[in-house]
């Protein structure tokens, strides 16, 4: 069997034993996010949760570096931002604190092995992260934006799953954007989405 018939081989078997979720739609469910219901800088402190990922996706080997490379995304935008708020000194007491938790709620994520071995055949990877933002005294719910992104199969084969990995950082810098575009004002924010 020649190199070609083996890398299409590969290919098409990636695609027969994909998971029976692997071919859902994963899309948010509005194409802008609505504002908060209050300015974010109603708060002097914010608690930045770390990344849940939930069944089915959760406990996969390529969903899992996905988040773990979310997490670190998160960690190094929107994790220096709330370092940043939360040194700042509390202009009233008690200090309000916004919890905000991320959430993984859909992933196809395609891993750098799986574009070297079937390239564009193993599809297109795919994120919609949610973040929940909750008054840490009350529970209230403040906001629950979501943030979608992807990286066609082709463009991930080219750069052998760099763009499948770029997708992981974008998704964390709208989330991020979101947040502080929303801490003056009550502004709502893009998903990502582009049809």
């Amino acid at each position: 069997m020649n190199p070609l018939s083996r890398v299409a081989a590969a290919g098409l078997l990636l695609f027969a034993f994909r998971p029976s979720w692997a071919g859902e739609e994963i899309r948010p469910s509005v194409e802008r996010n609505a504002a908060p219901s209050v300015q974010l800088d109603h708060y002097a402190r914010f608690e930045l949760k770390p990344v849940r990922m939930d069944a089915p996706y959760a406990g996969q080997e390529t969903n899992e570096r996905a988040r773990n490379a979310v997490q670190e995304n998160l960690r190094q935008g929107l994790g220096q931002w709330v370092a940043q708020r939360n040194a700042e000194a509390v202009k009233a007491e008690p200090a309000q604190t916004l919890v905000i938790e991320p959430v993984i709620e859909k992933v196809r994520f395609i891993s750098g092995g799986k574009r070297f071995f079937a390239g564009a055949f193993a599809g297109s990877s795919r994120i919609l992260l949610r973040l929940r933002l909750t008054d840490a005294a009350s529970g209230e719910l403040v906001a629950q934006p979501e943030f979608y992104q992807h990286a066609r199969g082709m463009a991930g084969a080219w750069t052998v799953g760099g763009a499948d990995n770029a997708m992981l950082a974008r998704v964390a810098s709208l989330a991020g954007d979101y947040v502080t575009a929303n801490y003056t004002a009550q502004a709502g924010g893009p998903t990502g989405w582009e049809e």
